[in-house]
């Protein structure tokens, strides 16, 4: 950690994801710590700002999309004040969020807990406490099952540790400190992936609109998006290229199997994904099979229906020998082989896809149709340039994947580090008493969320709410 000095006792605890403690910590219950508020806002919800709780911490939402603007019915909330800590505790098998700490006033969710701190408690501290511990875990150990909902009387009986309120203070200001430097440097990474797709994309593009002659004759292909393509290119409607399946299979994500006799292109999946090989592992039996909905090498799979606008029309080669089966919320393209390669009609579709974007409909989620697609054209070199493109193409982004893959290793070595850090200096593992704080700590906001995840956060809050408020 770079900072190995230790407190000269310790102690054991009965707290399990903590052994032992520094010996003049005190062990308590939560609520000896903080009280529970639970402040309506009423009628005056309009003077207030709206909170939601985010990966990175309690955030204003963007005013200025719908799902962030004031609805009637925000009566309902409660009031956020600076230095507390707001708190998920229900479905948190599947949250990403379960705890963060405002420094903000506002309103948000009363299906959330709020807490604040009490005399002499330091919430920051605490903030750091919580991101680490496991409620998952505590609530098997109190014999609750599957449960993954904690009540307000459990977590005020949950078992703490107690610092003083100076180290608190220390401790606080100590990881605000290196987290800042941790965060920005990740920030910096993910940009750098960023950019390193934009790389890839642009790769993409030249290949399957320009071509790889530099010096080909060029010629207008009559298509606005796809500009001038060379001279002995065809301009082709997607329906002479290919044939369309609408997918309909039933299988759910929760009923998707680990091996089994047919790979399972459910939705939940694919959109995660650039190609299905030997790498995706998610299977069904007999009791899915249609032969109408079956999916064979070098098809290519298209989410039609997404929460976001980026989603919709992400395509997926099919690179497997064995047969897949065609999930719901997609369109299977099958390549007339003597016409499209199907990785070419792949990389194309990673192109047209956004011409496609225009005929979306919906708020909340975006969905086309087939219809849709068959008034797309593209650009078709012969069969030979193709394969030559598509070579070229995977030459070209197999350099690119090899450094984006370098990146997110160091990104999770940083992740695995950052969360040791809490865990030292949280536990006690480590002494940072001496620790001078900054007299201005450059914390960066967290208000550069994009505007999918903002939108993303308000629609489940709002689905909380209609579960959750007591």
């Amino acid at each position: 950690m770079g900072n190995t000095k230790k407190y000269d006792s310790y102690k054991s605890t009965a707290i399990g994801w903590i052994p032992t403690i520094p010996s003049h910590w005190e062990i308590v219950d939560t609520k000896r710590c903080f009280s529970f508020p639970k402040e309506i806002v009423g009628s005056d919800f309009n003077s207030y700002k709206v909170l939601s709780l985010s990966v990175n911490g309690v955030i204003f939402r963007n005013m200025a999309s719908g799902a962030g603007k004031h609805h009637s019915d925000m009566g309902t909330y409660q009031v956020i004040k600076p230095d507390s800590i707001v708190l998920c505790l229900f479905d948190m098998d599947v949250t990403p969020r379960i705890v963060g700490h405002s420094d903000k006033t506002g309103i948000i969710t009363s299906a959330y807990v709020n807490i604040i701190p009490k005399e002499n408690i330091r919430s920051k501290y605490f903030y750091y406490y919580f991101l680490l511990q496991d409620f998952n875990k505590y609530l098997f150990s109190q014999g609750t099952g599957i449960r993954t909902t904690l009540t307000r009387s459990q977590f005020g009986a949950l078992k703490i540790a107690l610092p003083t309120p100076q180290e608190q203070t220390k401790i606080a200001a100590f990881l605000d400190f290196k987290l800042t430097k941790i965060d920005r440097f990740i920030r910096k990474k993910k940009q750098l992936i960023k950019l390193l797709n934009e790389q890839k994309a642009g790769v993409i593009n030249q290949a399957v609109t320009k071509g790889l002659e530099t010096n080909a004759k060029m010629k207008s292909s009559g298509t606005e998006w796809l500009g001038d393509i060379p001279e002995h290119w065809e301009i082709v409607k997607l329906t002479g290229l290919c044939s369309f399946v609408r997918g309909n299979s039933s299988f759910k994500k929760d009923e998707l199997l680990n091996n089994g006799k047919y790979v399972a292109l459910q939705y939940g999946k694919t959109y995660k994904v650039n190609e299905v090989d030997e790498k995706y592992q998610f299977y069904v039996n007999d009791e899915f099979y249609k032969v109408t909905q079956i999916v064979n090498y070098g098809d290519v799979v298209f989410i039609s229906t997404s929460e976001t606008i980026e989603d919709l029309g992400h395509s997926v080669f099919y690179n497997r020998s064995n047969l897949g089966l065609l999930g719901g919320e997609q369109i299977l393209l099958k390549p007339k082989n003597d016409i499209v390669n199907g990785k070419y009609l792949c990389y194309s579709s990673k192109i047209f896809a956004k011409e496609l974007k225009k005929y979306a409909t919906g708020v909340k989620v975006y969905r086309f149709n087939i219809n849709d697609l068959k008034r797309i054209y593209t650009a078709v070199p012969t069969i030979e340039e193709q394969q030559q493109i598509v070579s070229y193409i995977e030459k070209e982004t197999n350099k690119l994947n090899k450094t984006i893959a370098t990146i997110e290793k160091e990104i999770a070595l940083v992740e695995e580090y950052k969360t040791a850090l809490i865990a030292e200096a949280v536990t006690g593992k480590i002494v940072v008493r001496d620790f001078e704080i900054p007299e201005t700590l450059e914390v960066e906001p967290y208000e550069e969320l994009e505007e999918e995840e903002l939108s993303m956060v308000a629609e489940d809050e709002a689905e909380y709410e209609t579960k959750y408020i007591e």
